[in-house]
Formats: structure tokens, sequence, C-alpha cells
């Protein structure tokens, strides 16, 4: 199955949405406001909503750890398919010290082939799910050679995602026509081996059938195979077969031809064009997956990405699980620097004397004026970004993330440990904390006023 050519940000949305009925709603204020910046229509703002979600949560990086286990376990099943190839050929022809019995050698390399192909067809006929045994197979490989327990929920969403738009039966039957085309190939390649290095005696035989009967058989199987070129033998070779081995060098040579040619006829070109033809509707469909926005778990984001009309407050409860704050800093960001200041005392005076060109975004003292700041830089982002906290207090979760929502803002950010008022001390154990805090987060901090960083760009 062509994994590359699935959409990633789709595959991200629905292992998403699994993933919140099965364990709730995952935090996702700050990805919610960047989808919402970035505008489209309802489809759009999901897809960059569950792109922003996998990065935190390093979703997308168990989506490449799946992808290349599924290689491997693709790798390993084709390998298997190799040797089954070889095998079924070697069981054919044997090692050359008894005859070649005709019948038998192409129920060796045929019969499994044709009975799988049967069951594909009947199972395509009537809508069940064709070749699911050895989807079955790969996508349990693929999951245990991933090894990454972040991904449980890509496999099963992978089989949703391809099962509501029909793609599922073509992506099976792309990879079983795909690994049986693979061991027929070396079939061939092993029976034109065998038959170039060794002398080989062929044969049909019968006891309780008429013979008349066989003879009329192998007849009618090579001659489809002989309107492509392959040899046909005649009536008196066919004879002297049924009773002995004929040991002449062109009668061998008639009889390898015509096994290769019923071979090439009846196993490898109805698996060749199989294979084409999953692989066009593969193809075709791909161009039509789209997520099925009527489902409960995309519904309910509607008004959060989509809104009628923007409104203040909580949303949604708490999810079951926080996700631990990160840092970090917007690649794309514009000119300029921007100081903000997060609850502070209304005793200490505040803005202080600004160099030209920075901006004061005042003081943060509520779930709004947060909001409306972070709006603000999802729009505008500034190259440097200076966060004064006061040390007093401690360094609660909620603080914490908000540190890290404005640094992921902003091209470069420091957080600036505001010293004591007049006559007041700090707590050592609790400026610890903030530094300990800050460390883990990976954000730069300074006690002294890096107002010249914040101007220039340097100390």
């Amino acid at each position: 199955m062509p994994l590359n050519s699935i959409p990633e940000a789709l595959w991200l949305a629905e292992t998403l949405r699994l993933t919140e009925e099965r364990s709730g709603p995952l935090e996702d204020a700050e990805a919610c406001r960047q989808a919402r910046a970035g505008g489209g229509d309802l489809q759009r703002r999901i897809l960059a909503r569950a792109t922003q979600l996998a990065r935190r949560d390093g979703l997308d990086l168990a989506l490449q750890h799946w992808r290349q286990g599924a290689g491997l376990g693709l790798l390993l099943l084709a390998v298997l398919a190799l040797f089954s190839g070889a095998g079924l050929a070697f069981a054919a022809l044997g090692d050359g010290a008894r005859p070649v019995n005709l019948l038998w050698a192409l129920g060796s390399l045929l019969g499994l082939h044709l009975l799988t192909l049967l069951g594909w067809v009947l199972g395509f006929a009537f809508g069940g799910e064709a070749g699911s045994a050895l989807g079955r197979l790969w996508l349990g490989l693929s999951a245990r050679l991933a090894r990454d327990r972040r991904g449980a929920q890509l496999g099963p969403a992978l089989v949703l995602l391809l099962g509501r738009h029909g793609l599922q039966r073509w992506a099976l039957g792309l990879l079983s026509h795909g690994l049986w085309l693979l061991a027929l190939l070396a079939a061939l390649l092993l029976l034109l081996a065998l038959l170039a290095t060794r002398r080989y005696g062929f044969v049909w035989e019968t006891t309780l059938l008429p013979a008349d009967s066989f003879a009329s058989l192998i007849h009618a199987l090579g001659a489809l195979p002989a309107l492509l070129g392959f040899p046909q033998p005649d009536l008196d070779l066919l004879r002297a077969s049924g009773e002995a081995v004929v040991g002449g060098e062109a009668a061998r040579q008639t009889w390898a031809g015509w096994l290769l040619g019923v071979f090439a006829v009846f196993g490898l070109l109805p698996r060749a064009l199989l294979a084409l033809l999953c692989f066009v509707q593969w193809q075709r469909g791909l161009h039509a997956l789209q997520l099925d926005l009527g489902l409960p778990g995309y519904s309910r984001l509607r008004e959060r990405l989509l809104p009628s009309s923007e409104r203040l407050g909580v949303s949604d409860g708490a999810p079951a699980q926080l996700h631990q704050p990160r840092a970090g800093h917007l690649a794309a960001a514009s000119r300029g620097a921007l100081l903000v200041a997060v609850e502070l005392d209304d005793r200490r005076p505040w803005p202080p004397a600004l160099p030209a060109g920075v901006s004061d975004a005042g003081i943060l003292d509520d779930g709004a004026q947060r909001r409306r700041l972070l709006e603000q830089l999802t729009r505008q982002p500034p190259a440097r970004l200076l966060i004064a906290c006061d040390p007093r207090r401690s360094p609660d979760r909620g603080t914490l993330a908000l540190l890290g929502e404005l640094a992921r803002a902003a091209g470069k950010t420091r957080v600036w440990l505001l010293p004591a008022s007049a006559g007041e001390t700090l707590d050592p154990a609790r400026l610890g904390d903030w530094h300990a805090a800050l460390d883990q987060l990976r954000l730069p901090w300074a006690d002294d006023a890096p107002l010249a960083w914040l101007e220039n760009g340097d100390d």
C-alpha cells in the first residue's frame, strides 16, 4: 500500500478523532486559535488543528515511526513472497531425477494462486473485505514494528478513513496482488534457471479418467498461450507423453515452453492486470479523500473553529490528562519588539521607560486579555518578546502554559524575573522554582532588565 500518498493531515485528524472519542477532549485552545487565524473552510481548519496538536503531542513523529514500521512489514512480506515463489517452482520441477508430471506441476504452481484469486473475486463481488486476512497481517506487523504507544490509533484511523471512501478494498487488493505478482515472478525466474541448467522429462498420467479427456484439457490450456507465441504440443506428442517420457530435445523444449506459457497466462497476467486496476482506482480515490464532517467528533469542533460569534469564558471542561507545557519559537516572525507583563502587583510602577521601537502590551490579568494578545500575536508575531513575571508568585501550570504559548508566537523570547520592590526580599526557594520551571520550558530568563536585548536583539 503506498502510504506516502495518503494526505498526512487527514490521517492525523482521523487519529485525533478516535483518540478524543476514547480518552476525552484534548487541550486545544492554542491549536484552535492558530486554525482560526489560518482561515478557510471547516475541513481546512480541522486539518490545521490536527497538525498543531500532532506536532505538540509528538503524534507526527509516531506517524513517521508507523510508516517506517509499515515499510519494514511490507519488506518482510515481500521477502516471504520471494521465498514462497521460489519454493513453488522447485516443488513443481524437482531436481530432475524423476519425470515432471505436467498436471502436478501446474497444480503446484497455480493451485494456491487460483484459489486465493477466486476468493478475492468473490469477496469483491459480494462487498466483503477482499484480502482482509493479508491486510490484517500487514497492519499487525506495522503496529508491532513501529513500537510507539502514541500511535496506537493510527492503524484503526487509516482503516476507517480508507473504508469510508471505498479505498480499503483497492488498497488491500493492490497489496495482495502485488505480493502474489512478486511471488510468481520469483517462481518464473527459478523455473527459467532450472530449465536452463537441468534436463527434465515431461509426462502426464491418469488412471481413473479417460486419456482423451486429459489430452483435451492440456491442449485447451495451451490454446491461449499459443496465441502469444508459446509452443503448443501436437496430438502425436500429446499421446506419446501420456504413455511414456518422450526423450527428444524438441519434445522437452515444447513441453517446457508450454508449461511456461500456461504459467505466465494464467498466473502472472491476471495478477498484473488486477494489480494495475487496483493501483488506478487507488490513485483516483485519493483525489476524493475527505473527512466526514458529519461525525460527532468533527461536528463538535464547528463552533470552535468556525464560530458564528466570538464567545468568552470556558468552552470545554478540563481534560482527563493535562499535557506538559512546552515553549518554542516562530520561524517566520515579523520585525519589532514587544514587552508584556503577567499578573503584576498594582503597587509596582509599570511600564518602565522603553527604548524607541519597543511596544508595551500591558499587563495580562485575566483570560480575555490573554486571548486578545494571543490573537494579536498570531496575526502580527514580533521578532523579540520580553515577558515580565513577578517571582513572588508561584510558577503554576497555567502561567507556564501561557509563557509557552506566548513564546511560540514570537521569534525570540526571554522572561524577565522582576526584582523585589523596595523593602521586600525574594524567597530563594520560590526563585529557584522559577529557574527550574523556565529551564524545563527551555526559556532564557534574566534577573536584570534585558531592555538592550529587546531593543537591538543582543546584550
